[in-house]
């Protein structure tokens, strides 16, 4: 299956807003979807169970025919207690694609599948990625070394280069993209999709502490540490907020990963460490905190002038 052709008039800019912990909240994602990027959201975003249903009601309400359709991710990990719930709430309310996260199940995509929605599925390297396909998924999120949250540390150019040899189905970058410029680049190499987050944390609709936001702006990929402490996952985050929760970023402990818990709707360690952000290595090119449609107009902008700069100008002008 792929991305439904309808859709692609619908984007201002092949981007998917990717699903933000805590922070991704509907007012974001239909800031996202009217600017013309697929906004996203997890579902444990919503507590208790009723909140999500409300936001879905809400999204399928306030969005319409010519804004880009929004995603949900579902973390279909064997501790997340809630998933058959949110699932049961995704088909009812027919959400146009679900992006699912550390781990890959057949019942979840059959149910997906059963009104026509999409999935995609994140992965870290070339093995995940044919596990998911195998079991239905519709298309991949490659995260490579540089994204912000549980990322991989593979080089885009070589896991994009090695899914491709064998798959032609929708396919997502995520990994330092926050430029219209990195968007046409991770199209260049073969996705179709750039994925961005830690970018949209800077926006004005998002639920991330001002201090958060603030720290995005003043730090650069110099600025980020790659650990596992924190969620039993390994994952990249701000240094700063490190320092402020008095750890050294440098000689920092691992953790069990058979410690991940997102039993009763949430992962109950991140809230030990609700302080410590996480952000990716792209967001040197992040200034000032803006309102998501002007930073999607931003994005929008660069991919314009990155395409003319390398000749594409007169295909720009007969699209």
């Amino acid at each position: 299956m792929s991305i439904p052709a309808a859709w692609a008039n619908r984007l201002s800019i092949p981007v998917i807003g990717s699903p933000l912990f805590i922070i991704s909240v509907p007012e974001l994602v239909i800031a996202q979807c009217k600017a013309g990027v697929i906004g996203s959201f997890p579902s444990l975003n919503a507590r208790p169970l009723a909140q999500f249903e409300e936001w879905l009601q809400r999204l399928n309400s306030e969005l319409g025919p010519d804004d880009a359709p929004y995603a949900v991710n579902l973390i279909v990990h064997k501790s997340n207690d809630r998933l058959m719930a949110d699932l049961e709430l995704c088909v009812k309310y027919k959400v146009p694609m679900i992006i699912t996260s550390l781990g890959a199940r057949e019942d979840v995509n059959q149910a997906i599948h059963s009104y026509g929605g999409i999935v995609m599925h994140d992965i870290i390297n070339d093995r995940f990625a044919r596990k998911a396909v195998d079991k239905g998924a519709d298309g991949l999120i490659a995260v490579a070394a540089g994204a912000g949250g549980h990322a991989g540390t593979t080089s885009p150019f070589a896991l994009i280069q090695e899914i491709r040899e064998w798959f032609d189905g929708p396919l997502a970058l995520s990994g330092s993209i926050a430029t219209g410029d990195a968007v046409l680049a991770a199209q260049a190499m073969g996705a179709d999709f750039g994925y961005i987050g830690s970018a949209f944390i800077a926006t004005e609709e998002a639920r991330a502490a001002q201090g958060y936001k603030d720290m995005i702006v003043d730090s650069a990929s110099s600025d980020i540490v790659y650990s596992n402490l924190f969620t039993g996952v390994h994952g990249n985050y701000l240094r700063p907020s490190i320092e402020k929760a008095g750890m050294d970023p440098d000689n920092l402990p691992t953790s069990d990963p058979s410690a991940m818990n997102f039993g009763s709707g949430g992962n109950t360690e991140a809230k030990a460490w609700k302080d410590i952000w996480g952000c990716g290595q792209g967001i040197g090119a992040v200034k000032q905190v803006l309102p998501a449609a002007e930073m999607v107009a931003r994005l929008v902008r660069e991919y314009h002038q990155a395409r003319a700069r390398i000749g594409l100008g007169a295909a720009l002008a007969a699209e």
